[in-house]
């Protein structure tokens, strides 16, 4: 008889519910997250395991990886996709294991990626400079409204990033402010020196797969957004149509209709936020194409809103990127706006 296996796994414990092929459960039983332990308890049943189901959090790598190592066929649950039924009175970390396993058993599991483990770490390193870009652009922007909101001057961004110390004690009279903005400007120093040793680090190990340098024919995509949009899509393969991929990427428009009348959105986050963020970041970059900045322009004057125009602009980078990837052609603008 077959059996499967429901981790709902938390950051220091984990619940493991082990159910046979007729969805009675079997065990069940709360672990501390040690891999010898939820091994061993796995152990009487591995060899009637048919799949084990860990829920996507944000500390998985280590339970996958050695589960496998040990022989276990892994799925990795998607918990943003995955609902009880609302009417329960009563859920907790037991239910959760179970429903997981209950999904497993009727094949209708939402699953996630499994990236390949000697990927990772680079793919992390990219994201957590990503981190630090987005850091650096608050605190730039807190300077901005700082100098704004003080002086009525508003300077541009590359300019407040170059500042030194002494331009900064010229700006304000009051000792305060000033001690605002050197703070701003201390920690803008410090991030893009983390960011730049980073992307040193990047550039100088990584390399994009020959399928994916295509990539860098679109405006706006340099080596770094050309390897962050390889590391977090993987497998391209894995997306059936250039809809699913846009959705991936959190582009698309989120809305639930009856009788033709907005009643609500989905899930919005459901995706991956760092590819997001890469083809948003290629957006602002690629409005030095005429043709791509006229239709930025014009769909701000109909939206009236420079965002949504951006995101627009995002959407139609991915789109073709996908179709690029796929047939191994060159970007053509006009074809894409």
């Amino acid at each position: 008889m077959k059996l499967y296996v429901g981790i709902d796994l938390h950051a220091k414990r984990s619940v493991i519910v082990v159910k046979d092929e007729n969805g009675k459960r079997v065990a069940c039983k709360r672990v501390t997250n040690e891999l010898e332990l939820i091994r061993l308890a796995l152990e009487p049943y591995r060899e009637k395991v048919a799949g084990v189901a860990v829920e996507s959090t944000f500390n998985w790598y280590w339970l996958v990886d050695g589960l496998m190592d040990v022989g276990y066929k892994l799925h990795l649950a998607n918990p943003s996709r995955m609902k009880q039924y609302e009417g329960l009175k009563h859920t907790d970390d037991v239910t959760d294991a179970e429903w997981i396993a209950e999904m497993l058993r009727l094949k209708i599991l939402p699953e996630g990626y499994i990236y390949p483990r000697e990927e990772r770490p680079l793919r992390d390193l990219a994201r957590r400079r990503m981190r630090f870009v987005r850091q650096r652009t608050g605190s730039v922007n807190s300077m901005l409204g700082i100098m704004s909101n003080n002086t009525g001057h508003r300077p541009k961004t590359n300019e407040v990033k170059a500042w030194t110390d002494d331009d900064v004690d010229e700006l304000f009279a009051d000792a305060d402010l000033t001690l605002a903005a050197q703070a701003n400007i201390e920690v803008i120093r410090c991030l893009t020196k983390q960011i730049e040793t980073i992307e040193k680090s990047i550039l100088s190990r990584a390399r994009l797969r020959p399928e994916y340098k295509v990539l860098k024919t679109v405006p706006g995509i340099g080596d770094i957004l050309a390897l962050t949009i390889m590391y977090e899509t993987g497998d391209l393969g894995r997306f059936s149509s250039v809809g699913n991929y846009a959705s991936y990427c959190r582009l698309v428009d989120s809305k639930w209709l009856s009788d033709e009348k907005r009643k609500g959105s989905g899930n919005t986050r459901c995706g991956n936020g760092y590819l997001h963020w890469a083809f948003i970041e290629a957006a602002h970059f690629a409005m030095s194409n005429e043709r791509i900045n006229r239709f930025h322009q014009r769909k701000a004057r109909k939206r009236k809103q420079k965002m949504i125009a951006t995101g627009a602009v995002a959407h139609k980078l991915a789109r073709a990127s996908y179709h690029i990837l796929k047939k191994q052609e060159e970007f053509d603008v006009e074809r894409a706006f």
